[in-house]
């Protein structure tokens, strides 16, 4: 088969996967899980040959395990279908969410952003917070697309002396990001398999998201003030021109926000769809009413033939994962993670938070893609069968996904970090051992504290 025709016979299953998924959303036929968990096999099938090294390593695992699991446990074809279809929440996500960052690239904005950090941030302190806060804010809406944006604003000039701090402060920026905002994975994959509402975690991720800020200043202040003066010196040089953050793009950013939250409360149906809805239709209208479609309609087209490319990889692993996690699902381990942690001589909720963020983030450590732990602890376990709340469980699951992402080395932030300052990706995550130490434990003190 001729690669363009291949391109587009790949396209079109991922998105009738997310057209079948939004359709069996509003009328839920049992045919439709045959056919949905059928456009799954059939896109693992097909990206498999495509991918490389750990991933396809993982890939395979998940998809051979998944298929002993089940065929031991001699379950009834309409299992093996549903298995197949766990994660095409996240598919369909992919489809749609980084729509709301079409109107975010717009020129105006990104000059106006940079003559903002020129202005602004001329503090070594006040830089290093800035570039993590703002990372963090664009990151909700254009996922790793953040990075190369807030690069471009905070290099715009050599930065000898702080180089790494600030790749820190874009790592760390990301993964606050992760920790809040509606349309990442994370919060799809945990809010959907726990069935809360978006809106009933985010008062305690947002809390978490400036818990993170502070931990990392605190990590990393003495650094801060003993990077190289030379750094220093070239942000005191920085013109006083006024610059302000843009205030259409603040706009932009909160309505954003603000239009889930009522869709949310409005409307009864799934948040997924909720944001496929308004990722179509908002930015849209932003850009008619800005009359920059020309912006919109070269952010669509890059969306559909190079960012969802990119993705094929991520998309694969997280189909598999899901089928793997409902293979496990259909075991009995779910009950049999409370009955090991009553030999351990400490209340089992504080047992299996110590646990589960150990997990996650040694995992992470080691390559491993936090959707693996995350969706089979999610879809796995009962939160009452070990003490806590779905809430709570959602914040530890979040939290442990975000304070592992700087650290892992096969993050797409530090891989692309490592490519944008020439460093190899231990280097980048090296020195985020600290804070994800710091971190994690700020997290299960948070929990106790906050949801306990």
């Amino acid at each position: 088969m001729p690669t363009a025709m291949k391109a587009v016979v790949e396209r079109t299953i991922i998105f009738s996967i997310a057209a079948v998924y939004i359709v069996l959303q509003v009328a839920p036929l049992e045919e439709l899980v045959y056919l949905l968990g059928g456009l799954v096999f059939a896109a693992i099938a097909l990206l498999l040959p495509k991918l490389k090294g750990m991933t396809l390593w993982l890939t395979s695992f998940f998809v051979a395990a998944g298929v002993v699991l089940l065929a031991v446990q001699q379950v009834d074809a309409k299992v093996w279908f549903e298995s197949a279809g766990i994660n095409v929440t996240i598919v369909t996500l992919f489809l749609f969410a980084p729509l709301f960052g079409i109107p975010v690239r717009i020129p105006a904005y990104v000059e106006s952003l940079k003559r903002f950090y020129d202005a602004k941030l001329r503090s070594k302190n006040a830089l290093f917070i800035g570039t993590q806060l703002l990372t963090q804010i664009m990151g909700v809406f254009i996922n790793v697309g953040s990075i190369p944006v807030v690069y471009q604003m905070v290099f715009v000039k050599p930065q000898p002396g702080m180089s790494l701090l600030l790749a820190n402060a874009l790592n760390r920026g990301f993964a606050g990001a992760i920790l809040w905002s509606p349309y990442f994975a994370a919060m799809t994959l945990v809010t959907s398999s726990l069935r809360l509402p978006w809106s009933s975690v985010l008062p305690y991720m947002l809390g978490l998201a400036l818990l993170s800020l502070v931990v990392s200043l605190l990590v990393d202040y003495r650094k801060l003030q003993h990077a190289e003066l030379e750094a220093a010196d070239q942000l005191e040089e920085t013109g006083k021109a006024a610059g302000r953050f843009p205030f259409e793009l603040g706009i932009y950013l909160i309505a954003a926000i603000v239009v889930i939250l009522v869709m949310e409360r409005l409307i009864e149906l799934p948040m997924v769809l909720l944001i496929c809805i308004a990722a179509v239709g908002f930015p849209l209208l932003w850009c008619l009413v800005k009359g920059a479609m020309s912006i919109y309609r070269a952010g669509i087209r890059t969306h559909v033939t190079v960012t969802l490319q990119a993705l094929q990889k991520e998309i694969t692993l997280f189909l598999a994962a899901g089928f793997f996690s409902g293979s496990i699902g259909v075991t009995n381990f779910g009950a049999m993670v409370p009955s090991l942690l009553d030999h351990v001589p400490l209340p089992i909720s504080v047992t299996f938070s110590i646990l589960t963020v150990i997990v996650i983030a040694s995992t992470s450590l080691l390559g491993l893609h936090p959707i693996v732990p995350v969706t089979m602890l999610a879809g796995g376990i009962d939160p009452v069968s070990v003490q806590i709340s779905p809430t709570y469980f959602a914040v530890l699951l979040l939290g442990s996904w975000a304070l592992s992402n700087p650290i892992s080395p096969a993050s797409a932030v530090n891989n692309l970090l490592s490519g944008l300052l020439g460093k190899s990706v231990f280097e980048l995550a090296a020195p985020n051992y600290k804070f994800a130490g710091v971190m994690a434990i700020s997290l299960l003190i948070y929990v106790v504290l906050a949801l306990g």
